[in-house]
């Protein structure tokens, strides 16, 4: 198993994306990327942890690519939003790429650039790419929020902004 952590705004929408992904073997919502050692939900909505609500992604290179789970993270929001996704905002619901080694970041800079390039978007990407840190698993009540629910889905697709 190998693993792979993306933030794309809020993290039930990322996650259920996540899941329905063949060869994913489990998402976990939760926060990474800040300075508060094992934050609150209520601490992360301050927008002062630094932290972004995201997602940990196992799965199985066998079945599914670090490259495709790129292209779904790149397709399932707007990556040209500074800070938000929809009506959310705030620094924890920023685009960002939390890679795990030097062949995931190579891999992420890489399908940037060719977004980028493609001219899909007309705003230029502002996805961040930097080293993953220290993952902190989100509240129970938030792993499979949708599934606990019965909602399909709040997360907004992406908008060629």
């Amino acid at each position: 198993m190998a693993k792979a952590t993306f933030a794309a705004g809020c993290f039930w929408g990322v996650e259920d994306t996540f899941r329905q992904v063949k060869g994913v073997t489990n998402a976990t919502v939760g926060y990474t990327g800040g300075h508060t050692v094992n934050p609150t939900y209520q601490e992360v909505c301050t927008d002062k942890t630094g932290h972004a609500e995201a997602v940990e992604v196992e799965f199985d290179p066998k079945q599914v690519s670090y490259h495709q789970l790129l292209a779904v993270f790149f397709e399932s929001h707007d990556p040209t939003q500074l800070n938000r996704q929809g009506p959310d905002y705030g620094t924890q619901y920023r685009s960002a790429i939390f890679f795990h080694d030097a062949e995931q970041e190579a891999a992420a800079r890489q399908a940037k650039e060719a977004l980028e390039k493609s001219g899909l978007f007309k705003r230029p990407i502002l996805t961040q790419i930097v080293p993953a840190t220290e993952f902190y698993r989100a509240e129970e009540y938030h792993q499979r929020y949708f599934e606990k629910n019965g909602i399909r889905s709040c997360h907004l697709p992406s908008a060629q902004s």
